[in-house]
């Protein structure tokens, strides 16, 4: 990373990196080490000349959005991080078309999904109330096809603009983007989604936020939104729930190190305090272990593990 550093400050001056930036400040979970090197383009074309210095090295860098689905190794991480800022947390909205009563929403890829919806609602504008509470980017939502409470990122996504490993930016169509269950084209981590535009319905903002109000008190109320997490550790086993097999086997509170199975909720695992990424990845080995031996459903963990 240090030829990569140089490189950079060189080349670009005004660019701004980190070395050694503790990950933990960037994830949800608040765990994990340092990153070798962290970059912070501001614009698409910043972008560009960071992947172009790394490609020149043949460095692939790690595209990092608000971390809320990420598990960070607690030795770090010894690559290339890229979280975007800057323009990329600006949001747009076109007027209400007279020909499908639609209205673009268009956010960069480093908005955060609960700033996204509270625009939409003072917009009058409906379809993004179930992102309210997720903690994830815009662009880490579209990479995920994430969703609750009946919605998902492709029942509202029309275009996503996104950096291929050359480079080139590219345009895709929400249907080009293979979203299906916590998934899409993105998700091998080769693309970087700069931008996406959502179509949403004209609505009653007060009923918007009565909608938005109503979700937030029922993940308050099923959640453990008190400690950090990355949300739900597993994937949803076909057939199954992730938590119920974990409650069924009586492993709400199993603990290891700083790193519990909710008490609330099952399906979330918590940093109670001081948790290592062993601690998590232990916990997970048991609860796996012992949901298989028990029920014969194998889980997958949803979160990311860099390392």
């Amino acid at each position: 990373m240090e030829r990569l550093e140089k490189l950079l400050r060189e080349r670009h001056p005004l660019l701004e990196l980190r070395v050694n930036e503790p990950m933990a400040k960037h994830t949800t979970f608040r765990i994990g080490g340092p990153a070798a090197l962290m970059v912070l383009p501001k614009s698409v074309d910043e972008v560009k000349m960071v992947l172009k210095d790394a490609r020149e090295l043949e460095i692939q860098p790690f595209f990092l959005g608000n971390g809320s689905n990420l598990l960070v190794a607690d030795q770090g991480y010894p690559g290339l991080v890229v979280k975007l800022t800057g323009e990329f947390e600006n949001i747009f909205a076109t007027p209400v078309s007279p020909s499908d009563g639609i209205a673009h929403l268009l956010a960069g890829g480093s908005v955060l999904l609960s700033r996204l919806s509270r625009q939409a609602q003072e917009r009058g504008l409906t379809g993004l109330e179930f992102a309210q509470g997720i903690p994830g980017s815009v662009g880490g939502a579209v990479t995920m096809n994430a969703g609750a409470y009946g919605g998902e990122m492709s029942q509202v996504l029309l275009q996503v603009a996104a950096l291929g490993p050359d480079g080139r930016e590219t345009l895709f169509s929400g249907e080009n983007c293979d979203l299906s269950y916590r998934h899409s084209r993105f998700s091998n981590g080769d693309w970087l989604i700069t931008q996406a535009v959502f179509g949403l319905s004209p609505g009653d903002p007060e009923e918007i936020a009565s909608r938005m109000q109503d979700f937030a008190r029922r993940r308050q109320a099923k959640q453990p939104l008190e400690y950090p997490s990355a949300g739900s550790i597993f994937k949803r086993p076909p057939g199954h729930f992730a938590a119920a097999l974990i409650d069924q086997c009586g492993l709400k509170g199993l603990t290891v190190g700083g790193a519990q199975v909710s008490e609330k909720h099952a399906g979330f695992v918590v940093n109670r305090g001081g948790a290592t990424c062993t601690d998590v990845l232990e916990l997970v080995r048991q609860v796996r272990e012992t949901v298989l031996r028990r029920t014969g459903v194998e889980l997958e963990m949803e979160v990311r593990v860099l390392k």
